[in-house]
């Protein structure tokens, strides 16, 4: 039996998509880290998972694994993977709730990646804590993009070193991404993401989106702003409205192919 996949990346940022609402799968953590692995599978920042929708609304379920198997409630870069891959703007439901799509007139893939999270409970934090400025070097702010982010604004640093150390420090209980902030004006930076579970990857859609939300409420951006990072650009809005996210940028379908099981 061989089960059908879908490599997909934004800016770099690549994902191994497999449809479960048409053929029998399971995701096991053996298959889920093989499949990621660049030397043994297929090769991916995350493994993404379509299922037949639960909630009202939803056209489907998506669910997000990190390469060493863990799951992770939202990926921005994948779920505009996904509304690429689908087509026709789909409502996408995900840990961190649903989640719509939209095409920009230029053909760029967007997602409404709903509001923030900023009280310490929901990020988490390990307990009472001003989001605003952690208890670390910098003076990190913290937030939920559907899963836990720190960004520090001093500028990209020695990412490969203190990335890993961040990501699993004891105020983080979840663990966290970690994103450090190169400011070039208002409404561009330049950002680097060590991601949990997954390590320093070309982009990070949900800690672009966690760096200008955490980069407006310390004062240093506008709400709507360029995220430069190794891959590529995507454009945030945080929108003043109703206080969602907003996250638009290229999505591609590299190539499919059969996985034996």
């Amino acid at each position: 039996m061989s089960i059908r996949f879908h490599k997909m990346q934004g800016l770099g940022n690549d994902f191994v998509v497999i449809d479960a609402r048409n053929q029998a799968f399971f995701a096991l953590l053996n298959f889920v880290v093989s499949v990621c692995d660049r030397r043994l599978g297929v090769g991916c920042d995350q493994f993404v998972l379509l299922e037949a929708p639960t909630l009202p609304g939803a056209d489907v379920r998506v669910r997000f694994f990190n390469p060493d198997g863990s799951e992770a409630g939202a990926c921005g870069n994948a779920s505009r993977c996904v509304a690429a891959l689908l087509g026709n703007a789909p409502v996408l439901q995900t840990a961190a709730g649903l989640l719509p799509s939209f095409v920009t007139p230029d053909g760029a893939i967007g997602v409404d990646m709903g509001a923030p999270k900023l009280d310490w409970r929901d990020v988490p934090l390990a307990g009472a804590t001003d989001t605003l400025s952690l208890p670390l070097p910098g003076a990190p702010a913290a937030c939920s993009m559907g899963n836990p982010h720190a960004t520090f604004f001093d500028g990209v640093t020695d990412i490969e070193r203190l990335g890993p150390l961040l990501e699993h420090d004891a105020l983080f209980p979840e663990r966290a991404n970690i994103g450090f902030v190169e400011r070039r004006s208002r409404d561009a930076i330049r950002l680097r993401v060590w991601e949990r579970g997954a390590g320093l990857t070309p982009a990070c859609g949900s800690g672009a989106c966690a760096a200008v939300v955490n980069g407006v409420r310390k004062g240093l951006l506008a709400r709507r702003c360029a995220v430069e990072m190794d891959g590529g650009s995507l454009f945030i809005e945080w929108r003043e409205a109703d206080g969602h996210v907003l996250m638009t940028g290229p999505a591609t379908h590299v190539f499919e192919g059969m996985w034996p099981t």
